[in-house]
């Protein structure tokens, strides 16, 4: 089924809370300590930060729907905003998370289409993101697309220290 993609403005603000929080906790709490889940969701999701990505002109965000229910979201990095500096004219998809229910239903690549046609049309070099090591199947979903890991970071979840992957894909 195909998802119908809008903007996400500063008035859906508790829902992308709630989704973030949500999707987060779905995907990641069987392999993470719960206080240090806690930690993270409570800083990476507070409605104050949540608020100042939102106002930064250098990220985007766009929820999904399906059917006029939210199913997931797209975050989308440029220039400064960018998790990872380079030298390349990047666009980075810091995160793409898909609501438990609505998994397998092509939504997740609807949204990387949704990025990869935004990078064309933004004249972009390279699309990147990170990826959790452990995430099997994040990895084997964007190496279909034709992303190579190029690095990696440390990412924390709580006190934490975990590995992201980094994943590019080259565009012009």
């Amino acid at each position: 089924m195909k998802g119908t993609i809008y903007p996400c403005t500063h008035k859906d603000l508790p829902e992308l809370q709630k989704i973030s929080i949500e999707t987060f906790k779905d995907t990641f709490a069987a392999e993470n300590d719960p206080n240090d889940l806690t930690t993270y969701l409570s800083n990476a999701y507070g409605l104050a930060k949540l608020e100042k990505e939102l106002s930064t002109p250098d990220s985007r965000f766009f929820f999904i729907y399906l059917e006029d229910q939210l199913a997931g979201y797209l975050k989308l990095n440029t220039n400064k905003a960018q998790t990872e500096m380079s030298d390349k004219n990047g666009l980075e998809i810091e995160r793409i998370y898909i609501r438990k229910h609505f998994k397998r239903q092509g939504l997740g690549r609807q949204l990387l289409d949704f990025a990869f046609a935004i990078a064309d049309q933004e004249k972009r070099e390279q699309i990147w993101l990170g990826v959790w090591e452990h995430n099997q199947n994040a990895l084997r979903f964007y190496q279909t697309f034709g992303f190579v890991q190029v690095g990696s970071h440390d990412f924390y979840v709580g006190d934490d220290q975990q590995t992201d992957l980094i994943m590019a894909k080259e565009l012009l």
